[in-house]
């Protein structure tokens, strides 16, 4: 059926033009999608060559996901989320994994933070000294009581004060390794380090040594058994999950960009490229009905669109996936630079995603042009240039009511997303923006003709250009809604992406304005001296002083584990009101281990109340349920949940308070405890911590936003170039070549107006519940933002249809 026959060959040869703007937007579809394809792969396919682990052939660790179960038999669910922090595993497992076959040793591996004079040191115990080959240069093993530290920081003998998150202890220094471009590192007993790590009784992972034969296959079979769901057991690559826990939240990330981002673009992608395509066999619908009128039949016409489709869908692809992989390399560049996923995992490219790009608009292009093409194949001979000579009026049985029905989907869905809050309210707004965009696009003709109406009554009264304009966007309502569904696109997905930062980030400075109170706030990137809160409390000046351990949780919103901000506190409720204004709504903020006191929208999404337990997990993963004593107004500006320090202390890598708030006192005099900061210096240094996201949104506003923009200039260059017949009529009947192109500009300027007009309403109707939900303010759209996005659409779409406009004009003056 699809063999290439000599009418489609003879028109992709002899009519060019006709297939580049389908070729354009097949490509920057396959490239959308290619790219996000890579990514995807890439997050599941990610791993991290194990190096302190290298000599390990077999390391059980704890599952770095925390699990939320719902329902029961055929209906259970098991949602996970990576930890904030890292689950750790029983120290007893030990003794399990020693005792299986084959197994000659296991050694368990923990793995912290202490300070020596302000200096930051990574501390293990001497055991794990079996797989990763240390030796003393100088001195011996430690023994209770006893260090060995890396050369450089003391000798052999001396006795230091090694400073953990319980305070500081003398040690003597029993040995000294070469540092062998290593950070600083100590090491104790392996009984002492399991003490001093704060967290008794636990241990970051097991590393099993086999017997002399035994291969790592089958030893890890043997453990695996033996430990059975209380840990995971690796070998080979993934050694590295179990030693760099960040690696789960960079899949995490790659997979969500990948493949939520991924699919939402893939979609704007494949609709904004189907809408091309039936443009596309639409504008040759007279060719079709002449067809038709000399004698072939509706499967010749569709063996003709087929074969086309053939002829440019697959090389546009293909030529479309090369950008695809460059967007995919840089794009995954950028997110190491900043972090986001660790420097040893590399960017996976394989042919899975590449033919599933070239796949999926080949389909595409298939589809939209057999539905465009299903009306001029089945028109009756006689009847079929009648039929293309003028515009079909009535509405489409089919397409009109689905886009009745995505309308009132949109409206029910924002009232929806009103009457929520939290990511409920997020969840159901991005259902509006997909709904209002398919009621768009399947209702284009009469939102085109309506709109043509509405504007073209001022454009009656602005003289003969403008009212021909008019004239035309109502006769021709399907070529004005093909030109508006991309620009409706572009400026709906970008003003909803950024405007969502900007309203967060206004919302979040705002809270922080009101809720600071400190005069000074003290940090040090290597963790606060235990004693730090007694002596800014003893400082000359200071009324009031608390130690903060920053951090996240995991709470049970909207049916998984969602990640929220908190804060463990050191000193009184009393102090705290005298650094936070936390704008108490309920209850009474109480810091006694087993409270928590929570950002009042976090509460209505988790559904609790004063006096209710809150089910979370802790950073670790370890479930809790704290009672509720009290909610507030400015979690999203501080801290969404705020509970004692000794309720997270134990279940974080590093127990040091990260953040000492102050009361009166000098810079001066708190200098000696670390860098201090004022409240400005303090929320700047904040943001920079949320540029990621700020920055994910705007690269995901350029793909989308700037992929809808250049398919709304492909739309417009195409419609504007099949008008050349219509042009050629208009100089014939005396319309002057400047009157032709005002007309040009007025019906792009119709065009544009429209779609941005539209596009901003999407937008708003999207904007407006979400923030409600999650920050309970209004969305701000920062004014000069705004007018660059439309006055960007707006030179884009006028420039789109001058140009052309005056190439036709040129071409038929001088074909004349």
């Amino acid at each position: 059926m699809f063999v290439p026959n000599g009418l489609a060959r003879a028109a992709v040869r002899f009519k060019p033009a006709a297939f580049v703007g389908t070729f354009v937007a097949l490509a920057m579809a396959a490239a959308i999608v290619s790219a996000c394809g890579i990514l995807l792969e890439t997050g599941l396919r990610a791993f991290v060559p194990p190096q302190r682990y290298a000599h390990a052939p077999v390391v059980a660790a704890a599952d770095q996901r925390a699990h939320w179960i719902t329902g029961h038999g055929e209906d259970r669910e098991d949602d996970s989320t990576p930890v904030p922090d890292t689950a750790r595993l029983d120290d007893s497992l030990v003794a399990k994994a020693a005792s299986v076959p084959g197994a000659r040793t296991a050694v368990a591996d923990v793995t912290f933070p202490i300070q020596l004079r302000k200096s930051a040191l990574t501390a293990h115990g001497w055991g794990s000294t079996a797989f990763t080959g240390e030796q003393p240069t100088a001195g011996r093993a430690p023994r209770t009581g006893e260090v060995v530290l890396t050369e450089g920081a003391a000798d052999v003998g001396d006795r230091i004060a090694l400073t953990t998150a319980d305070g500081p202890r003398d040690f003597r220094v029993s040995g000294i390794t070469a540092s062998a471009g290593r950070p600083p590192t100590a090491w104790f007993t392996d009984s002492e380090a399991v003490r001093l790590s704060g967290r008794p009784g636990r241990i970051d992972a097991i590393a099993v040594l086999p017997e002399q034969g035994v291969s790592a296959a089958e030893l890890k079979s043997q453990v695996a058994h033996a430990l059975g769901d209380r840990a995971q057991v690796y070998t080979g690559d993934d050694r590295g999950a179990a030693e760099d826990t960040s690696l789960a939240e960079a899949k995490e990330l790659l997979v969500a960009l990948g493949g939520s981002f991924g699919g939402v673009a893939a979609m704007v992608a494949v609709f904004t490229a189907a809408g091309t395509v039936a443009l596309s066999v639409g504008q040759r619908a007279r060719e079709f009905a002449l067809l038709r009128a000399i004698g072939a039949t509706p499967r010749q016409i569709r063996r003709t669109i087929a074969t086309e489709t053939l002829l440019v869908a697959p090389l546009a692809g293909a030529l479309g996936c090369l950008p695809g992989i460059a967007l995919a390399r840089w794009w995954f560049g950028q997110l190491k630079d900043r972090g986001a996923v660790p420097q040893e995992v590399t960017l996976s490219v394989s042919g899975i995603p590449l033919l599933s790009a070239v796949g999926a608009v080949l389909l595409t292009a298939l589809l939209a042009g057999y539905t465009a093409a299903r009306r001029p194949a089945r028109i009756k001979p006689g009847r079929a240039l009648a039929e293309v000579s003028v515009e079909r009026l009535r509405v489409g049985w089919i397409r009109t009511p689905l886009g009745i029905a995505a309308t009132v989907g949109g409206f029910v869905c924002a009232g929806l997303a009103t009457s929520l809050s939290g990511e409920d309210a997020a969840n159901a707004a991005l259902g509006i923006v997909f709904l209002f965009m398919l009621a768009v696009a399947l209702l284009g003709p009469l939102v085109a003709r309506a709109c043509a109406a509405l504007f073209g009554l001022p454009l009656r009264g602005a003289g003969a250009p403008a009212s021909l304009a008019a004239a035309n966007s109502r006769t021709n309502a399907r070529r004005l809604a093909s030109a508006i569904t991309p620009i409706v696109l572009a400026m709906a997905f970008s003003c909803t992406l950024v405007f969502m930062h900007t309203s967060e980030e206004r919302a979040i400075a705002s809270q922080q304005q009101a809720g600071i109170v400190a005069d000074h706030i003290v940090t040090s990137p290597a963790g606060l001296a235990p004693d730090a809160v007694d002596r800014a409390a003893r400082t000359p000046g200071v009324i009031a002083a608390v130690g903060l351990l920053r951090t996240s949780v995991l709470v049970p919103a909207s049916g998984s584990l969602e990640s929220v901000s908190a804060q463990g506190v050191t000193g009184s409720p009393h102090a705290l009101t005298r650094v936070q204004d936390l704008d108490v709504r309920t209850g009474a903020v109480s810091l006694q281990p087993g409270q928590v006191a929570l950002d009042a929208t976090l509460a209505d999404t988790t559904h609790v109340r004063v006096g209710d337990r809150l089910s979370l997990r802790l950073p670790d993963g370890t479930e809790a349920e704290p009672t509720v004593v009290a909610t507030y107004g400015r979690g999203l500006g501080l801290s969404q949940v705020t509970l004692s320090r000794s309720d997270l202390a134990a279940h974080v890598t590093s127990a040091f308070d990260t953040e000492v708030w102050t009361k009166g006192g000098t810079a001066e005099a708190l200098t000696p405890l670390g860098t201090v900061l004022d409240a400005g210096d303090y929320t700047a240094a904040r943001s920079l911590d949320r540029e990621l996201n700020a920055w994910a949104n705007t690269v995901m506003a350029a793909v989308l936003g700037g992929f809808a923009a250049v398919a709304a200039v492909n739309t417009l260059v195409m419609t504007v170039l099949d008008r050349r017949r219509e042009l050629a009529t208009l100089r014939l009947v005396g319309t002057t070549r400047r009157q032709t192109l005002r007309m040009i500009r007025w019906e792009a300027l119709l065009v544009t107006l429209t779609g941005i007009g539209l596009g901003t309403a999407i937008a708003l109707a999207t904007l407006v519940p979400m923030m409600k939900g999650l920050t309970g303010e209004a969305p701000y759209i920062p004014p000069l933002l705004y007018a660059s996005f439309a006055a960007t659409i707006l030179a884009l779409g006028m420039t789109a249809t001058a140009l052309p406009a005056r190439a036709a004009l040129r071409t038929r003056r001088n074909a004349g």
